[in-house]
C-alpha cells in the first residue's frame, strides 16, 4: 500500500451542531389590544426549549419588572401608537438595560426591520411570517450573542487592568533604578559628586554631556529591541560603546541616558506590556554595558 503524507492527516470532524438552550425565562411587553395568551399557547406548542414567559401590558409595567427580575431576553410588541416599540427599545439602551430585545409586529420585514436595528434592538420578526421554531433560535441566538459580548467586555477589562497594573510597575521599578543611581552619586567623593551636580540638568534626567547623536541612536536600538523583540544588535550596539567611550562617558552617564530613553517609551507604551518592556530593556542595557567595558579593558 502507498503510504503519502495524506495517510496521516486527521480524519474530518464532524460538524458541531448547534442546541437550543434546555430553558429561557422571557419578559413580553405587549399592548392591551395585543394580550399575550396567543404567544403563550404558540410557545407551549414547542417543548424544544422550556419557556417562562413573563407578560407586562404597558412599557410602564414591562420597566417594573426588569427592576425586580432578571430575564434572558426581551419580547416587545410594535403596536402604535399604543406602544411604540422603537422609542421603548431606544429608552431600555439609554437605561444600560443589557437584555437582547426581540420586535414582534405586524409590518413587512423590509420596511421595520431597518428601524429596529437601528433603535438598538437584535432582531424584529414579522408575526404572520414567523414560526415559532423561528422565534426560539432568534431568541437563542440573540441570548448567546448576548453573552459573549457581556464576555468580551469582562475580558477587555480585566486586560486593561492588567496593563494599568504593569505599567504602575514599570513606573516603580524606573523610579527604583533611579533611587539606586541616587544613592551610588552619594558615595562618590565630595569632588567628583560637585562635578557630577555640575553636569546634571535635574535629579532623574540624563546629563546633559551625553550628544544626541548617541541617545538618538541609542532610542531607536531600545525601540527595536523593546517593541519589535527582534534582529541581534550587537554591531549596533558596539559603535554605541565606542561613541561613548571616546567622550568617556561614566556607568552612572549611560544609565541614566538608558533610563531616560526607557521612560520616553513607556510613556508611548499604549496596550503593550510594561513588563515586557522593562525586561528587555534590562538586558540590553546590560549588554550596552558589556560593550562599553571592553572598549575601556582595550584601551588599557
Amino acid at each position: 500500500m502507498e503510504i503519502t503524507l495524506d495517510s496521516f492527516a486527521a480524519p474530518p470532524q464532524p460538524p458541531v451542531r448547534r442546541r437550543l438552550p434546555t430553558s429561557l425565562r422571557i419578559l413580553f411587553i405587549s399592548s392591551s389590544r395585543r394580550a399575550g395568551r396567543w404567544l403563550t399557547e404558540a410557545l407551549a406548542c414547542d417543548t424544544a426549549t422550556e419557556i417562562d414567559l413573563d407578560e407586562a401590558i404597558s412599557a410602564a409595567a414591562g420597566m417594573k419588572l426588569l427592576r425586580d427580575v432578571s430575564y434572558d431576553a426581551i419580547l416587545l410588541i410594535h403596536d402604535p401608537p399604543e406602544l411604540d416599540a422603537l422609542s421603548l427599545v431606544e429608552g431600555l439602551r439609554g437605561s444600560a438595560a443589557e437584555e437582547p430585545v426581540i420586535v414582534l409586529g405586524e409590518a413587512p420585514q423590509a420596511e421595520l426591520e431597518p428601524l429596529v436595528l437601528e433603535s438598538g434592538a437584535d432582531a424584529y420578526c414579522r408575526i404572520d411570517d414567523t414560526s415559532v421554531r423561528a422565534l426560539i433560535w432568534i431568541l437563542a441566538r440573540a441570548v448567546e450573542r448576548a453573552a459573549l459580548l457581556c464576555e468580551n467586555r469582562r475580558l477587555a477589562d480585566a486586560e486593561r487592568q492588567r496593563l494599568e497594573i504593569e505599567h504602575q510597575e514599570a513606573s516603580r521599578l524606573l523610579r527604583q533604578q533611579r533611587d539606586m543611581l541616587g544613592e551610588l552619586e552619594s558615595l562618590l567623593p565630595p569632588a567628583d559628586r560637585a562635578d557630577v551636580g555640575q553636569r546634571t540638568c535635574r535629579p532623574g534626567h540624563a546629563e546633559p554631556d551625553l550628544p544626541e547623536p548617541i541617545r538618538s541612536h541609542y532610542r531607536d536600538l531600545l525601540r527595536t529591541y523593546v517593541i519589535m523583540g527582534t534582529g541581534n544588535l550587537a554591531d549596533e550596539l558596539a559603535q554605541v560603546a565606542e561613541a561613548l567611550a571616546r567622550i568617556n562617558a561614566g556607568g552612572r552617564q549611560v544609565a541614566l541616558m538608558h533610563l531616560s530613553v526607557l521612560e520616553e517609551i513607556i510613556r508611548g507604551l499604549g496596550n503593550r506590556s510594561g513588563r515586557h518592556v522593562i525586561n528587555r530593556a534590562d538586558l540590553l542595557a546590560l549588554e550596552l554595558m558589556v560593550h562599553l567595558t571592553e572598549v575601556y579593558r582595550r584601551r588599557g
